[in-house]
């Protein structure tokens, strides 16, 4: 994988390649104009977490409890 290319849109991709980011400015930091690349994909990446999370949370609140204190399942909307 180049360095500045996008995961497979996983959550555990995108967190893999965030780390390596991160690890990368740790060790060497790079000169500016690498900086601000590494900020605008970690930012994107970011995005990917935030909407495979979304995505997880309104998947959970599919169950519910009924009013016997029941689980019980309603349809997923994707929205």
């Amino acid at each position: 994988m180049k360095k500045n290319s996008l995961p497979d849109n996983s959550i555990e991709g995108s967190l893999g390649r965030l780390e390596s980011i991160v690890d990368e400015i740790e060790q060497t930091p790079p000169p500016l104009e690498t900086l601000i690349e590494r900020y605008e994909e970690g930012m994107k990446l970011l995005q990917i977490c935030r909407e495979k999370l979304d995505t997880a949370e309104k998947r959970i609140e599919i169950i519910t409890r009924n009013s016997r204190g029941e689980a019980a399942l309603k349809p997923f909307e994707k929205s």
